[in-house]
């Protein structure tokens, strides 16, 4: 019988051996995976239970920073975080609920959890931009128009907000028209408008209809403002026109190209 030629010699010689190199690859992939799974089952119950039911990962404390006007105690309290409770399954965001719902004061809230034992909370409140008299009392808004805390005292350098809105003639028209919430937020869009040098001399922003808003400076001072509209531009003319005439007593620049100033 004649030998195997050359040719098929070598064929013998190159045919790899084993499972091909797909399969090797998918078995290697499967190692690892039940690898990983094994370790998960090993490693993960003592990480439940070190999260979970130890003591070592419990909330023992709460700080709070960021507050002007409240009482930290006070943020505290409203907060409720659950003491002794797992820091793992601290409901972060009911707590930043129940502080917004609690206490209107506050405008924003970051609750974070602070390892290994503490919860952190860090407020930023409302800033009263006017006050809107009440009795004997003052409601302090923000800038948003947003009515959040009454108190017995306006904060120095904080105008009053004064709505004369008559029941007749155009006035009244403009209040069935745009209503009183909105003549508010209109007589909060001027104060926010106000330069810096007029501003902390406001004492009162005077609301008679959405176009007739003005201002009673310190001294006796008055300022025709007309609209919250064109904000910009009538601050800077208001800077201009009082640098123009000191002695003035009274400004109008509700049509910011043609102001005009009087009296002494």
């Amino acid at each position: 019988m004649a030998g195997s030629t050359t040719a098929e010699r070598g064929e013998r010689q190159q045919k790899p051996s084993g499972p091909p190199p797909l399969l090797r690859s998918r078995r290697r992939r499967l190692r690892a995976v039940v690898l990983l799974a094994l370790a998960l089952v090993f490693l993960g119950t003592p990480t439940l239970w070190l999260l979970y039911g130890s003591a070592w990962l419990r909330v023992e404390r709460v700080s709070v920073s960021g507050t002007r006007v409240l009482e930290p105690a006070r943020v505290r309290q409203a907060a409720g975080v659950p003491l002794g409770e797992p820091l793992v399954s601290v409901d972060t965001d009911a707590i930043e609920a129940r502080l917004r719902r609690e206490l209107p004061r506050i405008d924003t809230v970051d609750v974070a959890r602070s390892w290994p034992h503490g919860i952190g909370l860090e407020v930023t409140e409302r800033t009263p931009v006017l006050m809107v008299r009440k009795g004997r009392n003052f409601i302090e808004v923000d800038d948003e128009g947003v009515r959040f805390a009454t108190v017995s005292r306006a904060p120095k350098g904080v105008p009053v907000l004064e709505l004369r809105v008559s029941r007749s003639g155009t006035a009244a028209a403009s209040a069935r028209r745009f209503g009183e919430d909105r003549l508010a937020r209109e007589a909060v869009r001027v104060a926010r408008a106000l330069p810096a040098g007029v501003a902390h001399r406001t004492r009162t922003v005077r609301v008679r209809s959405y176009d007739d808003i003005s201002l009673e400076l310190a001294g006796g001072r008055t300022v025709d403002w007309g609209s919250g509209e064109q904000g910009a531009a009538k601050a800077r003319t208001l800077t201009a026109l009082m640098k123009a005439a000191p002695g003035a007593g009274h400004f109008d620049v509700s049509v910011p190209t043609a102001p005009a100033s009087s009296g002494s």
